[in-house]
């Protein structure tokens, strides 16, 4: 858990995202998930979901599991950079031990980048990983009956966009998602570089590469998420989701504002500022019926 002096620490760090302010995030909390052990019990890595060699994922479980909940993270990165894991530091690793706690079993994700791969290869490369766990999670102790895809950023436009169907037509069910400081609509922050390195730069494409409409439509339960120091394009974009939810009479999905974090530390502190987000995730979790 994150001490007094931490939280104070973590209140001085920026909210913006600089090399510099990514190195602090990165100082503070990788020694306490350390201090904490932060790894699952069994990691098998960079399994093939697809050809493409960006396209592999970890398995995060334990021996003994068997039928548990699935948590699929799809990370960050504005859209041109990240992986499932940041070399030299617990990141993003510390979700499957997380997840290994909360008896659940976790797959960390890579996808194929921007502007080399550009939209809506996100939304594609999500339907095949959560295929490849329909198929497999099973082997490592996961229910395919109940996956809860979880995207951060830039994964999160990604989860979003597989949500709403922009990936094909024939796209495998998950039982819930979460939606963590996620993009929806492109127009909003149209002039952002990364944004226009994966949508392009046809603005007149993007109402219709906008997965808003479509998550109106979602019928899976979602957690919608932003941090209390987040981006400010974050917190647009979920308002502007709220509000067409709310237009067409949606009942009103979880929504929750993570206090004191940054959009670099509601991710990086889980497991370890549980009272801020990982408990509200654990318990969003278990309201998922159990398989029959």
């Amino acid at each position: 858990m994150l001490v007094d002096e931490s939280l104070a620490a973590l209140r001085q760090l920026s909210w913006q995202i600089t090399p510099e302010t990514r190195a602090a995030h990165h100082a503070l909390f990788s020694p306490l998930h350390e201090q904490c052990g932060y790894l699952a019990p069994v990691v098998h890595r960079d399994l093939p979901y697809g050809a493409d060699a960006r396209q592999r994922l970890d398995v995060h479980t334990a021996p003994d599991a068997a039928g548990r909940p699935v948590l699929v993270f799809v990370h960050g990165g504005g859209f041109v950079a990240g992986g499932k894991t940041v070399p030299g530091s617990p990141f993003y690793d510390h979700i499957g031990g997380w997840a290994a706690r909360h008896h659940l079993v976790a797959v960390t994700m890579t996808y194929r980048l921007a502007p080399e791969h550009r939209w809506p290869a996100g939304a594609e490369d999500v339907a095949d990983a959560v295929s490849w766990v329909h198929q497999h999670i099973a082997e490592h102790g996961g229910d395919p009956d109940r996956i809860i895809l979880m995207g951060h950023s830039a994964g999160g436009a990604h989860v979003a966009g597989y949500l709403a169907g922009q990936a094909g037509t024939a796209m495998p069910g998950v039982a819930a998602a979460v939606l963590l400081s996620a993009f929806f609509d492109p127009a909003l922050v149209h002039d952002q570089p990364t944004i226009r390195a994966y949508f392009g730069d046809d603005f007149d494409r993007y109402p219709v590469q906008s997965s808003v409409a479509g998550l109106v439509e979602c019928k899976s339960p979602l957690l919608i998420a932003t941090a209390e120091r987040d981006l400010p394009p974050c917190h647009r974009q979920a308002t502007t989701l709220l509000d067409a939810m709310q237009t067409a009479g949606r009942p009103h999905p979880l929504f929750l504002t993570i206090p004191d974090h940054t959009h670099l530390s509601e991710i990086y502190s889980l497991g370890l500022d549980d009272e801020a987000f990982g408990g509200i995730l654990a318990r969003f979790v278990s309201r998922l019926p159990l398989t029959k």
